[in-house]
């Protein structure tokens, strides 16, 4: 029984690489979360832009001696984009590097305390303060019609700027919708329940997948 326990769970670090990390989803996360996952998928096209727009600036000075400081200064403003923008769809997917070594160790209710405590005592209130702060940083450059200070660079320095804000929105929402997943596991019995059943269908097609194949 120990030695298919071990089978068990190794079968379900490879299908379900974040099994013992995952909550019951509610109605609300569901549809949060397909709106989250359908916006990181939108905003993921920025990188393939952003390559392009690297290898244009590069043989653009190395081909032609002609460096282009729209371009460079593009490259900063689409790896914004990139990387604000993933933060609430790696909150969706709970794929956030976690660097405590002893958080994958622990049983999935003292995972589900901890995202409780951090999401409400830390994430929270950071991202509050991102927004609260970062609206003020929009309007002035909006107001005064803020522009690159390097000669021939990009204008409207609002646009790029309004993206903390909106991204932090976005982690926002997120956020909500992993805390309505964290107060069902602990408190709502019924999805607890749902959610060991959900666990127990995983584990019976591994394990009759690997009892298949011998």
């Amino acid at each position: 029984m120990q030695a298919e326990k071990v089978l068990v769970d190794s079968a379900l670090s490879e299908v379900l690489p974040h099994q013992d990390a995952q909550l019951p989803h509610t109605w609300f996360s569901m549809k949060v979360d397909a709106f989250v996952g359908k916006a990181g998928e939108w905003i993921s096209w920025v990188w393939p832009v952003l390559m392009a727009i690297i290898m244009i600036n590069v043989v653009m000075r190395y081909l032609f001696g002609e460096g282009r400081v729209e371009f460079e200064e593009l490259q900063w403003h689409f790896y914004s984009i990139g990387f604000l923008g993933a933060l609430s769809f790696c909150i969706k997917d709970d794929s956030h590097v976690r660097v405590d070594v002893l958080h994958e160790r622990f049983p999935l209710k003292a995972k589900a305390w901890i995202e409780f405590i951090g999401i409400g005592c830390l994430l929270t209130p950071f991202t509050l303060l991102l927004i609260w702060y970062g609206l003020p940083f929009v309007i002035d450059a909006w107001q005064t019609g803020e522009k690159s200070g390097s000669p021939g660079g990009l204008p409207y320095r609002w646009i790029i700027k309004s993206v903390l804000p909106l991204a932090m929105v976005l982690v926002g929402v997120a956020l909500i919708s992993r805390m309505s997943r964290v107060i069902s596991y602990l408190f709502l019995q019924g999805n607890r329940k749902h959610y060991r059943a959900d666990i127990n269908n995983e584990t019976s097609v591994v394990t009759g997948g690997q009892h298949g194949s011998k």
